[in-house]
């Protein structure tokens, strides 16, 4: 719709009103464009984001949104990409979509409809700009979760940027909803490094592994159990030792089971509390048996952080 579209056209219509990629913007100007934000006119499939320069409204999910299919030959194509170079990451998004949740939608809806999901959707409109601040988030006590956050992203040579660039590529030929559902599906695909730091996996193979084993509590997909099982054989085909490494991911996908969903949480306030107080709230144990693998590997003279490399090479 054009920029004449007034609040009233908003409020009849159950859902935001798109400008182009943008949404519809109420100003309390009274006159012509947008108009002044009535608490009677919100309907309990929108949402509400007010900020500096007024009041954003939108769908908590678009009308227009597909259901969600299962590609299998695309998910196996970005698998076998993913097998070659583990450190282009955004191939394990790709492997998740193909074989997505079918219920995304509707979680996201009824989380979003509770008090608590629309004030996390208020306060934390996009979580990039600010798991990037580094200097702001070293600004937090010594053995914050921001800390770990910072170290990790800083050894392994990370950003929350750099994964959105990435399937923000693969991703410009589809369509851009603008929904509450998609603030959601962006909040999954940041919240990936987030599971290692909290779980204590490491990035590598069997690392990987593990965190995708445990998320799939956290996003109920089949591509985080095929990923995860598909990379466990190829390692115990690859692999000439009697590391318990079945036993690392059946331990993953069962601590996985006991911790909230780490999406629907207030990441800022997470941040700036002591990583050991956020390990135990979420109720995330020491990974006993993926240590005990890197044990059985360093014995066997096995490095698990250059199997990987080894494989592609």
């Amino acid at each position: 719709m054009g920029s004449a579209t007034t609040v009233s056209d908003i409020a009849q219509a159950g859902f935001a009103v798109q400008d182009g990629e943008r949404p519809f913007v109420l100003r309390d100007t009274g006159t012509g464009e947008g108009g002044t934000l009535a608490s009677d006119m919100l309907r309990p499939n929108m949402l509400v984001r007010r900020h500096a320069e007024g009041t954003d409204v939108f769908p908590i999910s678009h009308p227009d949104r597909p259901k969600a299919v299962f590609r299998f030959a695309k998910a196996w194509h970005h698998f076998r990409i993913l097998i070659k170079d583990k450190e282009q990451t955004e191939q394990i998004v790709a492997v998740v979509d193909a074989l997505p949740w079918r219920k995304l939608a509707e979680e996201a809806s009824a989380f979003l409809a509770t008090e608590r999901g629309r004030a996390i959707f208020q306060a934390e409109p996009y979580l990039p700009d600010f798991l990037d601040d580094h200097a702001a988030l070293r600004r937090t006590p010594k053995g914050s979760f921001a800390h770990a956050y910072c170290d990790f992203m800083e050894r392994e040579g990370l950003s929350a940027a750099g994964m959105v660039e990435a399937t923000s590529a693969r991703d410009k030929d589809q369509r851009k909803f603008g929904d509450g559902v998609a603030w959601y599906i962006d909040r999954l695909r940041d919240f990936h490094d987030l599971v290692h730091i909290m779980t204590g996996y490491g990035r590598d193979l069997l690392g990987e592994q593990c965190v995708l084993a445990f998320t799939y509590h956290q996003r109920p997909c089949p591509g985080n159990l095929f990923l995860a099982w598909a990379g466990n054989v190829m390692m115990r085909t690859k692999m000439r030792t009697k590391a318990p490494i079945v036993r690392a991911l059946l331990e993953a996908r069962r601590n996985g089971k006991q911790c909230p969903r780490i999406v629907e949480q207030p990441i800022q306030e997470l941040f700036a509390m002591p990583l050991d107080t956020v390990r135990e709230m979420f109720n995330v144990p020491e990974p006993h048996w993926y240590r005990k693998v890197h044990e059985v590997l360093r014995a066997d003279g096995i490095d698990a952080y250059a199997f990987m490399a080894k494989q592609a090479g």
